[in-house]
């Protein structure tokens, strides 16, 4: 097997490495309000994300990071700590959604299984392999869940 290496050293997978049921777990990212504030200036500033007292009235009953600032983290977790795949995490489409929100002093982490894997049957260099990840707080809540269709490189032969 030649030695390849994805983000942070690790053993970098192909799509023939992988296997229904294999499980991956990311480091951690500890959010503050000032980053969630932060986040929803540049790009989703709605009052229930960019001030606590503004968005105690709302449905979130208190400051929220946007869903879109809780992806970019799981994508950031991920590539970092999480799913060492060869070419990196490239998505084909999925399903997403966020359960409960994610909150200032939340400790966020990932939990990934491979729900299945399938080579093309016209492109045999490649195949996709379906990820679901699950955010989780440092209590254990899901706060997002993704299903991911992954394109991943098959291993080269010979190699």
């Amino acid at each position: 097997m030649a030695s390849t290496q994805e983000g942070g050293g690790r053993q970098a997978l192909f799509l023939d490495d992988l296997s229904v049921g294999q499980k991956f777990i990311s480091g951690t990212h500890t959010l503050d309000a000032a980053q969630i504030v932060a986040f929803a200036r540049e790009f989703d500033p709605q009052g229930f994300h960019l001030d606590d007292a503004a968005a105690k009235d709302t449905l979130f009953e208190g400051l929220a990071a946007s869903g879109w600032h809780t992806a970019a983290l799981t994508m950031k977790l991920n590539v970092q700590s999480g799913l060492p795949f060869k070419g990196g995490i490239v998505g084909a489409g999925g399903d997403l959604r966020w359960p409960r929100p994610t909150r200032p002093g939340d400790v966020l982490h990932v939990e990934s299984e491979v729900l299945e894997v399938t080579p093309s049957r016209t492109r045999p260099d490649r195949g996709m392999a379906t990820v679901r990840s699950e955010t989780k707080n440092q209590k254990g809540d899901v706060v997002q869940v993704l299903v991911a269709k992954l394109v991943l490189p098959r291993r080269p032969a010979g190699g």
